[in-house]
């Protein structure tokens, strides 16, 4: 393995894992020693709330830590890491109109979902020429008996982390690439989960459906109003491993577009409460 630098992009939902009980993707771009953006890089498997405290990067972090190309997985991004080697050594803020997150995430855009794919790659960054609807839909509400079998096993080697909860709605845009193709894509960032579950959580309505009812609105408000009108919104997108033609959103980049008034509060976000 060799230490290299890396700077967190984004991180999926867990997903139960027969062999790692529960797993994370993170998605991050890979760096030069003088810190340069250089290509984006899939880390995965790992166990993310499993890992030391001070281990877990939040998003917009460089850390540093021993990689190697993961044999188990062909696409040209995918890298295992040593979970004991993770340094966290800076986390890149959002002053000056996010200029600093840009001049790395940027450089390494593509120009729709199909240079991703001509280029060889299965992870990205693009630019939605125009975005026509924010959706969500309604998900199962508990885990298969399957993986809720894997969550109930017991592991005498390592901490059980708290419960892992099934989101049980599932939220996404349809949209337009530059190119003229339409997609919808559904989203898996981490993010977005805990959005709407802090939402709920703190709701001071009676009942469930009260309370999921608010968050499920918080949530548009963000994505649909906050995002649209006032972010200039990317997409963060990937393929999976078993279906190399499937694409989803597993990370949206958002600075604020760059007006006077939204430049005031540029550095409130209600998802970087999260920190995740």
């Amino acid at each position: 393995m060799e230490r290299r630098k890396i700077l967190i992009a984004t991180k999926t939902y867990p997903s139960i894992s027969t062999k790692y009980r529960e797993t994370v993707c993170t998605a991050g771009i890979l760096l030069d020693d003088n810190e340069q953006p250089l290509e984006w890089i899939r880390i995965y498997p790992i166990r993310f709330r499993q890992l030391d405290f001070d281990k877990r990067y939040p998003r917009w972090s460089i850390i540093s830590a021993k990689i190697e190309k993961n044999d188990k997985d062909s696409r040209l991004e995918s890298y295992r890491i040593d979970d004991s080697s993770i340094e966290i050594l800076r986390h890149i803020g959002t002053q000056d109109n996010w200029s600093e997150r840009k001049s790395f995430v940027l450089p390494l855009q593509f120009q729709s979902i199909q240079d991703i794919r001509d280029q060889g790659k299965s992870l990205g960054i693009i630019k939605p020429e125009s975005i026509l609807k924010y959706y969500y839909k309604k998900d199962k509400r508990e885990w298969g008996n399957k993986q809720q079998g894997i969550l109930e096993q017991p592991d005498f080697f390592e901490e059980i982390p708290s419960e892992l909860e099934k989101i049980p709605y599932k939220f996404g845009y349809e949209f337009i690439e530059n190119n003229q193709v339409k997609h919808k894509y559904s989203i898996s960032d981490w993010e977005i989960s805990e959005l709407y579950r802090k939402c709920r959580d703190r709701s001071q309505k009676d009942t469930l459906e009260e309370r999921e009812a608010e968050a499920l609105e918080k949530v548009r408000e963000k994505l649909e109003v906050d995002f649209l009108n006032k972010k200039d919104l990317y997409f963060i997108v990937g393929n999976l491993k078993d279906h190399r033609q499937t694409f989803m959103i597993i990370g949206l980049f958002y600075p604020p577009i760059s007006t006077k008034s939204d430049q005031l509060d540029q550095n409130y976000s209600q998802l970087e409460l999260f920190d995740f």
